[in-house]
Formats: structure tokens, C-alpha cells, sequence
């Protein structure tokens, strides 16, 4: 049809955008994209036409998805660009630059203007935003329907090389179902699944001040260890790419860590009618810190997290389940951590051994290497020891920034709609582990005065398994069925049957002859039939009774 935009553009850009933008802000949206129904090109055209065929009665809206790791450098650092005057500062702020991989994301939506938006499953390698504007990445496997698919599409990539993120096989499957007559209720609508072989991220932080730029003892503690700010004294690889092992990376995955969004319908308590269900799940292992490094620091995932978002139509039985992760953090030399939903945060202090740190008892080989927690490394036989820094130790270390880990951040929001069905939609997000690197006090007092005031609030966000879900059904749930084909429209559009008019349309002096036609015919008709019903008349014979005179003048 002419005017109709490609299929590849027709599908919706959020698969990507949709999970390298905040999670909270993904599941207050108020609507699913899709394409616009055309408007006519002049003024009284007459509709498009609807096919004469059954019409599926189910009307479902719902999307999930996931992102195995989404790497932000500079969070809410640059302003969000609008069309309209002074809207983008009312907007949140968006990252410098975003990097997401292992991208899944199932839709489902019975609105949808063109037929093969109805279901939408893509699998993406990898996904890219700088501040805010996120082009579409090659690689990805997408399927859509209708037609409806009966088997997945399945494939296997490799991610680019980039100095951030070393990423190893990823698997992806996509299959997209929907119905000629029966619309969404085909079970599960849309399914999409990633695998990430292995993982390692950011072996560099270019947002950390150089050496050359600090002052006080920081510089002086910067001297002492083997590498720059940057890569936090040596522990990370610098500026080469990341190892697939993860040595020298500050954040690694040496297992497989995998993704799945489906949305479909189920069934609903003591009625024949359907719920909408979109759910995203993750599975994950181990995940390292600093790994191949005298500070490495292993996190066990202990409970996979779950995110299941389920609208009938009403708030009342309309629910959202998450299933919170359990995280178990060792650090060096030091009790572990549990993270989960009754502790969901965890800050670990990053610090330089400052000049004189060797001279305090019990500390005397202390090695050149920051400091993680609140022990400090001590060199020997067998790999050395950890020890705890005492009070007079602690003061010979400066903290320079702080690791923040969180979990869970479950963000959940329920919306009446009236548009364009009357119902419930209830969306909701979530995250299995942020680590966020945040700049201290001591490290803003050790630069200028206009390095300070630049220095953004988190220098580095780095977000594992993000999690989003959203569902959309009709008040009493979705109706499974087929409605009757329309009428067929009669010729010309017009809504009485065909056959003769009652009159002509006059449109020109030519219509005038037909009545006068008739009514000179019907004159001489009636003409006719007076002159032979009329009795006819005797002729009078006239007598001479005086002979002519004759002429006085002869005639030729």
C-alpha cells in the first residue's frame, strides 16, 4: 500500500530503548507504540475498507523484557532533548552513554494497526544510547506476527568488540504467535529468550579524574601504587579491552547468565474469560569483582529473581509477583554480605594507602594496592593475609569512592484506562544487582574548584538483569471467540439495495427533453382520440337561383 512504512521499521523501537532507559520510568508509561492508522490523503475520503472475515473478539495489550547488563557512564548527566520549548527540562536526565547486551523483548498487542504488530519477539545482541538517542544495532533476531509462527527463530551472535564490555556467545530465540480468528488466545503470545556465555565490563573509568588533576596527599598516595586514578591504582587492565577470563575487569561473569520475556494469557478464577500475563525472568550464578586481582570479591546469587505482572481488568484481582534475589557477598578478609529484600543495599569504600601507612604497628608490608573494605593487604608467604585497619590505620587511608551495591529497586505503577478499551493496565520494573561507583567528600576536596563542580554524582552505573513487565486487559477479562463477518457493504458504498432510482439527477438541460417528450405524446394521443370520438358534420348543398352575369370583359 502506498504510504506504508517497512516492515522493519514498523517494529517498536523500545526493544532496545525500552530496557537502556530507567526501568521506573519504562513501567509508568501509558502506552504501547506502534504504527498510526493513516489519515485520508483529502478531505471526504471514505475510510479504509475492513476485510470481509471473521473478527477475533480477544483484546490484549502486554510486554516484557529483560537486559542482562546495561553499563552508564555519567547517569542523569546531560539534559533530555524535546521538541516542544522547556519540556526537556522537566524531563528526567538521561546518561552520557548507555550499553546494553543481551537484550529480550516480548509484545503482545491486539490494537495494533498493522497486522504483524500484533506479536512481537526479538532477541538483540547488543544496544547503544548516547544521551538519550539510541540508533537500531544489526544482529538481531525478530519475529513477528501475523502470519502466526508454529516455531521460534533461533540463532546464535557475537557482540562487537568495544573497549567496555567483553562478551562471549550469545544465543537468542524469538517466536511470535497470534491467531487469524482467535486473535491472542493462542497461550503464549510472544516469547523471547538471550544467553550470555560470559561476561567482563569496564576495565577502565574514563569519568575519574587524571593524577595530574588531584592535590594533597591523594597525589602522594597515587605515586606509590602501579597504575593511575583511572584504573583504581592498577587493579583494572586499563585502556586494553576487557579479557574473556574478566582479569582486570572491574565487574565479570564467568558463567552463563540468561534472560526470557513471554507475555500470554491465563486462565481466570471461576470464569470463562482470560488474564493478561507478562513475565520476565533471569538466571544467574556467580558473578566477580575485581577478579584476578589481590581484592577479588565473588557474589553468589542465591534465588533467581522473577518478575510477574498479571491485569484482569480490575484492580481488585490484578496483581504484581516479584521474587527478590538473594545475593551472598564475600569480601577479602571479611564476614559476608547478604543482600536481599530486607537488606537490599551494600557499600563497600574504595581507598589509597597514603604515604606512612607502613610505619604504623602490624602494617609494615602493607602492599601497593587500594584499599577494599576495611582491610587492607598485607604481602607474605602463601599470598599474604588481610588484616583490618585499626583506628590509627584507618586515618592513613583516604577513600576516593564508594561501590554501591543494590538490589531488587522494584518499581510498580497501576493505570485505569478508557483508551482504547476500558480497563486495567499495571506495569512494574526491576533490577538483580546495581553497582554504582560514587564519588566521596575526600576525592572533591582533592580536586580544583572547577574540577569539583563537575563532577557528576556517580561516576560509573553498571546494572545486571534489568527487569520489566506491563499488561493491559479488558474490564472482566479477555473474551476468547470469534465475532460474525460484517455485512457486506453494497456497491458504490451507498446503504440502500441496488436497482433503479427513484429519479434522475439533473445535472444538465439534456434531463428537460424526457419530459417533454412524454408530454407532447401524450398530447397527441388524447388529440387523436378527441378527433375520432367527436361525431363529424353533413356538408350544405348551396342553390343558384340567379344565373351569372356575364363578364363585360371576354376572357383569354
Amino acid at each position: 500500500m502506498r504510504g506504508r512504512p517497512p516492515r522493519s521499521l514498523a517494529l517498536p523501537l523500545t526493544a532496545a530503548l525500552l530496557l537502556l532507559t530507567a526501568g521506573p520510568a519504562l513501567a509508568q508509561e501509558t502506552t504501547i507504540p506502534t504504527t498510526p492508522i493513516p489519515e485520508p490523503g483529502m478531505p471526504g475520503q471514505p475510510p479504509i475498507s475492513s476485510p470481509q472475515v471473521p473478527t477475533p473478539l480477544g483484546r490484549a495489550v502486554g510486554d516484557a523484557g529483560a537486559a542482562l547488563g546495561v553499563l552508564r557512564l555519567l547517569p542523569e548527566a546531560v539534559q533530555t532533548s524535546a521538541i516542544l520549548p522547556g519540556l526537556g527540562e522537566e524531563l528526567p536526565k538521561q546518561a552520557l552513554a548507555e550499553a546494553g547486551l543481551g537484550l529480550s523483548s516480548a509484545q503482545a498487542n491486539s490494537e495494533a494497526y498493522l497486522t504483524y504488530e500484533r506479536s512481537i519477539a526479538q532477541a538483540s545482541p547488543t544496544g547503544l544510547s548516547v544521551a538519550g538517542n539510541a540508533p537500531q544495532t544489526p544482529g538481531s533476531l525478530v519475529q513477528t506476527a501475523l502470519p502466526d509462527n508454529p516455531e521460534p527463530t533461533t540463532g546464535g551472535f557475537n557482540a562487537p568488540e568495544n573497549p567496555l564490555l567483553n562478551v562471549g556467545l550469545l544465543n537468542g530465540s524469538a517466536h511470535a504467535r497470534w491467531s487469524d480468528t482467535l486473535g491472542p488466545c493462542v497461550g503464549t503470545i510472544s516469547d523471547a529468550t538471550t544467553s550470555l556465555a560470559s561476561l567482563s565490563a569496564v576495565n577502565v573509568i574514563p569519568t575519574i579524574p587524571g593524577a595530574d588533576q588531584v592535590t594533597g596527599p591523594l597525589r602522594e598516595g597515587l605515586e606509590n601504587l602501579p597504575g593511575p586514578l583511572s584504573s583504581l591504582g592498577g587493579m583494572l587492565g586499563g585502556g586494553a579491552e576487557p579479557s574473556q577470563t574478566g582479569d582486570g575487569s572491574l565487574l565479570s561473569l564467568p558463567n552463563t547468565l540468561s534472560s526470557r520475556s513471554t507475555v500470554r494469557l491465563v486462565d481466570m478464577p471461576e470464569s470463562e474469560r482470560k488474564a493478561v500475563e507478562s513475565t520476565s525472568t533471569l538466571q544467574a550464578a556467580d558473578i566477580n569483582i575485581l577478579q584476578g586481582t589481590p581484592l577479588q570479591t565473588s557474589i553468589k546469587v542465591a534465588s533467581q529473581p522473577t518478575l510477574r505482572v498479571t491485569s484482569t481488568g480490575d484492580k481488585e484481582t490484578s496483581k504484581v509477583d516479584y521474587t527478590a534475589p538473594v545475593l551472598t557477598v564475600a569480601l577479602p578478609g571479611q564476614d559476608p554480605i547478604t543482600i536481599d529484600a530486607a537488606n537490599p543495599t551494600a557499600d563497600i569504600p574504595i581507598g589509597i594507602p597514603l604515604p606512612g601507612l607502613e610505619q604504623i604497628t602490624g602494617f609494615e608490608g602493607v602492599e601497593d594496592v587500594p584499599v577494599l573494605g576495611d582491610v587492607a593487604k598485607i604481602a607474605g608467604e602463601g599470598g599474604g593475609l588481610f588484616k583490618p585497619l585499626t583506628d590509627l590505620a584507618q586515618e592513613r587511608v583516604l577513600d576516593i569512592g564508594v561501590l554501591k551495591l543494590s538490589i531488587a529497586a522494584l518499581d510498580e505503577k497501576s493505570m485505569d484506562m478508557t483508551d482504547p478499551f476500558t480497563g486495567l493496565q499495571l506495569g512494574a520494573s526491576a533490577r538483580l544487582l546495581d553497582l554504582q561507583l560514587l564519588p566521596t567528600n575526600a576525592l572533591k576536596d582533592a580536586l580544583p574548584e572547577q574540577v569539583r563542580d563537575q563532577l557528576p554524582s556517580s561516576l560509573l552505573q553498571l546494572s545486571l538483569g534489568e527487569q520489566v513487565a506491563r499488561a493491559y486487559a479488558p474490564a472482566g477479562g479477555v473474551e476468547c471467540g470469534t465475532a460474525a463477518p460484517p455485512a457486506p457493504a453494497p456497491p458504490g458504498g451507498g446503504e440502500a439495495p441496488p436497482g433503479v432510482p427513484d429519479e434522475l439527477a439533473q445535472t444538465s438541460a439534456a434531463y428537460s427533453s424526457v419530459p417533454m417528450f412524454w408530454t407532447g405524446t401524450a398530447m397527441l394521443l388524447i388529440g387523436a382520440v378527441l378527433v375520432a370520438a367527436l361525431p363529424g358534420r353533413r356538408r350544405q348543398t348551396v342553390t343558384l337561383t340567379d344565373p351569372p352575369r356575364p363578364s363585360p370583359r371576354p376572357r383569354d
